[in-house]
């Protein structure tokens, strides 16, 4: 929604809008857009009537603006209806959907046909580190979106990504999420089933053979099946790896060296998959391997995706998206990987919709196996959403099961005791990884500070 709203103040309308709470990096993006934000939601913000009210998902039938809006004459869309009114129905859309990497692999791509001189719109749900936003408004013909499984809005309950009409697609990975929307795993897979079933035969679909729900959902499909992955597809990675700053690895298709040589200034398997995904979709668009080679190289990777904050005390603070038991796993791996040797103390927020229920109460358990320690937040309470305490995810339960494998793990009861937890915890030579999909109460920038102020006073009584 902040993206769509920068993007509509560019094209010279006035965009102004309501929300309960913002938090970076979303409210300085705003600002710098020139949106008007009204805290709240009110009947009145909707007079002097606008022209049109673009309604996000997580307005539900009975918010109080909803209701004004509907017993008005105002006319309204979903975040998507809109995307593809304004801005995509006269572009090639290139799309990423699928539970793990979309906001990476769509920066990445729209990075890689920037330095190929395309000139490519962006939307991402996250803030793309080389354009400095959540979008990029080009001149050229291609539209590079992420494609998100979620709901549409409270009148449309269908995903997101069925809106935009993409000419190629990625499915980067099937897996079971979002469980206030998907009932199981088979719900989650008929939205990429719809989507497959959407596309022609003259549109590409471009499938991770490692995550055999991807495949599953896509079999069907009457676009051409491009298939890529670690282990098995057609497309695959190979020689992969690390060096000083980041990895590299060659492509085979069906055991043939198509391309070699590729560096990728990030770290992680997961990420090395994001990349042969985004290969696999642009040499199908035109673009040849030096070009795409070119672009990977300079591509600098998304805020909150593996971002290191700062170091102080000799320690270096990590912060993270990650949420869901994969990508825990991968971005620990992918650490582990970049600062090899190094201790991990892991502090992780059960934020997402899905990660405060307990159907990941057995997987968040194995997720966690590279750290050293670990420190899990309290279940976050959401007002519009709240939980059983028998359908709730256990911490208490999890931290015990965590421990009896490896890291020693406490659940906290609130984000301070994380805080002096691991504060006295930590030592020199660690790696602080935050991991939350929110803003985990600013803890990872409080830990900083806290360790720079140490640093300080240590300073002093050195001198």
């Amino acid at each position: 929604m902040a993206a769509l709203a920068g993007m509509l103040t560019e094209r010279g309308l006035r965009v102004t809008g309501s929300d309960n709470q913002l938090y970076e990096p979303t409210a300085s993006l705003l600002k710098s857009s020139r949106v008007e934000v009204m805290t709240g939601f009110r009947a009145e913000n909707l007079a002097p009537s606008p022209d049109l009210v673009v309604v996000g998902n997580v307005i539900t039938r009975n918010n109080i603006e909803a209701e004004a809006l509907l017993k008005s004459l105002i006319p309204y869309l979903s975040m998507p209806e809109a995307l593809w009114h304004f801005f995509l129905q006269h572009k090639r859309v290139l799309m990423v959907a699928g539970t793990h990497g979309k906001t990476t692999s769509t920066s990445m791509i729209a990075r890689v046909l920037e330095v190929a001189g395309r000139d490519p719109s962006l939307m991402v749900g996250g803030v793309a580190k080389d354009f400095g936003s959540n979008y990029r408004m080009g001149a050229g013909a291609d539209f590079v979106i992420e494609g998100d499984e979620y709901d549409t809005a409270f009148f449309d309950k269908g995903p997101k990504f069925l809106h935009y009409h993409p000419e190629i697609a990625i499915v980067t990975a099937v897996e079971f999420d979002h469980a206030d929307i998907y009932r199981d795993l088979d719900h989650v897979k008929s939205s990429f089933r719809a989507l497959a079933d959407q596309m022609d035969s003259s549109r590409t679909l471009v499938v991770c053979a490692d995550f055999p729900h991807a495949l599953d959902s896509t079999s069907a499909t009457r676009a051409r099946r491009l298939t890529f992955g670690l282990k098995q597809g057609e497309f695959r990675a190979t020689d992969v790896h690390a060096e000083p700053g980041g990895l590299r690895f060659a492509i085979e298709r069906d055991g043939r060296r198509v391309a070699d040589d590729f560096h990728l200034p990030l770290g992680g398997r997961m990420n090395v998959a994001n990349a042969l995904g985004a290969f696999v979709m642009l040499n199908h668009a035109g673009l040849s391997a030096e070009e795409f080679a070119r672009g990977l190289r300079v591509f600098n990777g998304v805020v909150r995706r593996q971002e290191v904050i700062g170091e102080a005390a000799e320690i270096t603070v990590v912060d993270d998206f990650a949420h869901h038991p994969t990508a825990i796993r991968a971005t620990l791996e992918a650490i582990g990987e970049r600062f090899g040797g190094r201790r991990i103390i892991a502090a992780f927020e059960p934020r997402s919709n899905t990660a405060r229920r307990n159907v990941f109460q057995r997987d968040f358990a194995a997720a966690f196996d590279r750290a050293s320690r670990v420190y899990l937040g309290p279940v976050y309470f959401k007002e519009n959403d709240p939980i059983a305490v028998g359908e709730r995810l256990d911490t208490a339960a999890l931290a015990a099961e965590i421990t009896s494998r490896g890291p020693v793990t406490a659940a906290c009861g609130s984000n301070e005791q994380i805080l002096a937890r691991m504060l006295d915890d930590a030592r020199s030579g660690d790696v602080a990884l935050f991991m939350s999909n929110g803003p985990f109460d600013r803890l990872k920038d409080r830990f900083l500070a806290a360790l720079k102020e140490l640093e300080q006073s240590h300073g002093d009584d050195h001198v």
